[in-house]
């Protein structure tokens, strides 16, 4: 499982594993700030077509894994209203070694902004929202029409 309703426990995700042949391991939170292009945001709201978000979270693992010798990788992104302060994605990467557990960080946490199909609205103090930059590539994301999700406007 790669997406959650339920808020993201830091403490609970950075619990220790027995996994001793790791020398490195990169954490990264992507927190809820309270302001985006020079606006004050109160919240944000996250949806995910999720069989297809599944699916391609495990494929940027395993492709992360084929390009670095990985010990672990583990990632969880959130759905529904996230607030302020709190988590919207985390990841977990081991290798035996710093390099490859920080490019892999930085590789999967690109593959998530672009390839997989999380959208994320940004509600505003002044009482607007607006739908972020979202994952368009229709080689990549294909989304049925009777789905839902509308991602042109709030």
């Amino acid at each position: 499982m790669y997406l959650t309703p339920d808020r993201i426990d830091a403490g609970m995700f950075c619990e220790a594993s027995a996994v001793f042949e790791a020398g490195a391991e990169v954490l990264f939170f992507g927190v809820v700030r309270d302001h985006s292009q020079g606006r004050k945001v109160l919240y944000l709201d996250y949806e995910a077509y999720e069989p297809m978000a599944e699916k391609l979270l495990g494929e940027a693992i395993r492709e992360a894994s084929s390009k670095w010798p990985l010990v672990h990788a583990r990632v969880l992104h959130r759905t529904g209203r996230v607030g302020l302060g709190e988590i919207a994605v985390a990841l977990r990467v081991s290798a035996a070694h710093r390099d490859e557990a920080y490019k892999a960080s930085r590789f999967l946490i690109e593959a998530i902004k672009h390839r997989v199909p999380i959208w994320k609205k940004e509600h505003f103090a002044d009482g607007t929202c607006q739908w972020s930059l979202c994952p368009r590539d229709p080689e990549n994301v294909k989304i049925p029409a009777a789905s839902g999700i509308e991602a042109a406007a709030c």
